[in-house]
């Protein structure tokens, strides 16, 4: 299976996207197909066996869109400024055929070679002239409608060319008849009906299109942090080149006051980076030979040269772009009510426009009524405001989280978050710093504690656990060379093993000697060490405890205020650890937390999320995306705190780049906002229809009530623009 995103043109609304989405679906050899309208992009996943790049395309165009190639970056309207002149030139044309055609109606003072009635033929062909003008600016709409109308999937395009080409048509038979004698029909002309409807329609995609991009600026912020230009190193010369001729394994030199240009490993010099922008963390970070450096980052005082190693679409601010981007092709479950009701929408609009239409001709009105009552059902059910409703307030959901250092990979995370009554954290790494120092030794062996930990930390070295970080540590600080290890290997959820001058070393907690059928005489000593709040790790040479090690943790400084602020959402935290229950429960008090379950083992964290759902509880759970991947994966929300340059193999649904718990209450906050959103957006949107529809279709004529298609168009664009302005105070969001 194979996995793409492209760029799609021609699609305006959800019908658009609903229409395209199920047709890719239908061909044999795409898998999924999802479409999204605001990003105007379709992920599509794919057997490649079967198809490509170029046969995907097709389909597109058979569907009546068109593929713009691969999704490389989000893009803003670059069209704006010709876009934004274009419309007022049409929105002067407009004035002029509404003051031509029904100024007289309000005694405004006639254009003397204009008059209807002295000079019909100049009335009736500047009227033409001036809708052909519109026609030929809105033919993109009519084209579009005519093609989805082909291809089965008729659309808010199809209902609006429908009404304006029956309006147009209806006119240039009334121009005929008056030509042929019957001039009292020069009043009833309806050309300004379909230039009118074009440029309502228009002004809300126009007004729509500068929302869409507003949308997307926190995202854009991302892409801008990477330089424009690096300088490389070749045979001892620089060279300044853009960053798309960066190649894996070149060497590229930073100086102070620039930023890296692509991910990569330091093989020369010393610096300080900022990456807060990815880490959250504030305080620039101390960079050397062997540091891994992110595209992005700032240096702040050094000279610094590093070897290229993920460049382009591999880095990792481009993968944090795709993954949101990614996540906006997602539906929630609120959004697909929305993408079937559109569905079956506007074929029923059509369905009862023609009804209407000949209903008024059985009961005797006129055709010039008739046809009126039924552009004016076709334009005032367009479907424009409920299929901006849901896309729409996603995307402004995800680009406020991503400004706040929350990465969401599927859509339906806004939906859910909000429905969580059980919160879970891992404790090393999450509830904690996991920056473990080694705290106290107890040593058993005739050798020093550093020739103790030389050895320990010598077999830590191998492994990525904080706890064996705080090892390696010790040794860089005390300037303890490390020794070589042999057969090393790891005992999952006890811990690790390794030869170390020729003599075994067994390193882990009490499980481990149980494993091994090793006694433990030091029980009361390491509820000691417990009791200080230590995680213990258990030392054997020749099946034997040679020392018990306490190594400790430092609790986040945000941690018992996030505990709070969950109790008083009426969430429930729990604590899961495979450290031992003293040191489990001395944090538990401290934070908080009521409920904390230790010496568990990745697969026992699983079955407590399992057995919890099975209670129906809605479970979300914090870990650190790599050692907890079962967990995460089991919980309904899978959250972890940041896992820097390997953040495109986290395997969690959402990822805290900024380190910080609060991101979880943000994130909460967020869904029950963007959900309340919605309801209201598509409440309007049904309200208007609702109560719309009926009146375009006459039922209030008796009571003097009546609107025709320009009044219709209106109504639509202002239905669309409440939706929007609604959808936008999530932008404005506070106290999240």
């Amino acid at each position: 299976m194979k996995k793409i995103i492209l760029s799609i043109d021609g699609m305006t609304c959800s019908a658009c996207s609903n229409g395209l989405e199920k047709y890719l679906n239908k061909q044999e050899g795409i898998i999924s197909a999802g479409v999204n309208l605001v990003m105007a992009n379709a992920i599509i996943s794919y057997d490649e066996t079967k198809l490509n790049q170029e046969k995907i395309e097709e389909f597109i165009k058979k569907a009546g869109f068109k593929s713009l190639g691969e999704f490389k970056e989000i893009k803003t309207n670059t069209k704006n400024k010709k876009e934004k002149i274009k419309f007022i030139v049409f929105t002067i044309l407009a004035i002029l055929l509404m003051y031509i055609s029904m100024g007289h109606m309000i005694n405004l003072p006639t254009i003397p070679f204009l008059d209807p009635h002295k000079y019909s033929t100049n009335y009736m062909f500047s009227l033409l002239l001036l809708t052909i003008c519109f026609i030929i600016y809105g033919f993109d709409i009519i084209r579009n409608g005519y093609k989805n109308l082909i291809h089965k999937t008729p659309n808010m395009d199809t209902l609006v060319g429908i009404g304006v080409i029956t309006s147009f048509l209806y006119s240039i038979y009334n121009m005929y008849l008056v030509f042929k004698g019957n001039t009292n029909l020069v009043m009833d002309l309806y050309f300004e009906t379909s230039s009118i409807v074009i440029y309502f329609i228009k002004l809300g995609r126009y007004i729509d299109g500068l929302s869409k991009d507003k949308t997307k600026e926190a995202i854009q912020k991302l892409v801008k942090i990477t330089p424009d230009t690096a300088i490389i190193k070749i045979d001892g010369k620089l060279k300044k080149v853009t960053l798309d001729e960066i190649h894996k394994g070149d060497i590229v030199v930073c100086k102070a006051g620039e930023k890296i240009a692509v991910d990569g490993q330091i093989i020369e010099g010393k610096a300080h980076l900022d990456e807060s922008f990815i880490t959250g963390e504030s305080k620039p970070q101390s960079k050397e030979k062997g540091s891994k450096v992110i595209a992005g980052s700032l240096n702040y005082d050094g000279y610094i040269e590093y070897k290229a190693e993920k460049i382009g679409k591999e880095s990792t601010v481009s993968e944090i772009v795709k993954l949101v981007v990614e996540a906006t092709n997602t539906k929630a479950p609120i959004a697909k009510i929305a993408d079937r009701v559109s569905g079956y929408f506007v074929p029923l609009v059509i369905i009862l426009a023609i009804i209407t239409f000949i209903i008024y001709l059985i009961i005797g009105q006129n055709l010039e009524t008739a046809i009126t009552t039924f552009v004016t059902i076709l334009v005032i059910a367009c479907p424009c405001s409920l299929g901006l409703a849901t896309p729409l307030a996603i995307i402004v959901s995800e680009g406020l989280c991503a400004s706040n250092g929350i990465l969401i990979k599927k859509s339906e995370i806004l939906e859910n978050a909000q429905k969580t009554n059980v919160m879970i954290f891992d404790k090393t790494g999450t509830l904690t710093y996991g920056k473990l120092k080694i705290s106290e030794i107890k040593n058993y062996s005739e050798m020093t504690n550093n020739e103790l930990l030389q050895i320990v930390g010598s077999i830590e070295s191998k492994t990525t656990h904080p706890i064996g970080k705080a090892f390696v540590d010790y040794l860089e600080e005390n300037k303890i060379s490390k020794l070589e290890v042999k057969e090393f290997g790891n005992v999952t959820g006890y811990g690790i093993i390794g030869k170390v001058n020729n003599k075994k070393t067994i390193i882990g907690n009490s499980k481990i000697l149980e494993s091994y059928n090793i006694k433990n005489n030091y029980e009361q000593e390491e509820k000691e060490l417990a009791r200080k709040g230590n995680s213990i790790i258990y030392v054997v040479q020749d099946e034997k405890v040679i020392a018990l090690i306490g190594v400790n943790d430092i609790v986040r400084k945000e941690a018992k205020e996030v505990i709070k602020n969950l109790a008083n959402m009426k969430i429930e935290t729990v604590m899961l650890t495979g450290d031992n229950k003293e040191t489990a429960e001395k944090i538990a008090n401290e934070l908080g937390i009521k409920r904390a379950i230790a010496n568990v083992l990745p697969k026992e964290k699983s079955s407590t999320i399992k057995q919890l759902k099975e209670e129906n509880k809605f479970v979300m759970m914090c870990g650190d995306g790599i050692n907890d991947s079962p967990a995460l994966a089991n919980s309904d929300i899978g959250v972890s705190v940041n896992s820097g340059t390997d953040i495109a193999m986290d395997s969690s649904d959402v990822i805290l780049t900024k380190n910080d718990l609060n991101s979880i209450i943000k994130l909460i906050n967020i869904s029950k906002k963007t959900i309340r959103n919605i309801k209201q957006n598509l409440f309007w949107a049904f309200f208007y229809n609702c109560l719309m529809i009926p009146i375009a279709c006459g039922i209030l004529k008796p009571i003097g009530i009546s609107i025709n298609p320009m009044i219709a168009s209106l109504a639509m664009v202002l239905s669309s623009i409440t939706v929007i302005l609604n959808t936008l105070r999530l932008k404005n969001s506070n106290n999240l």
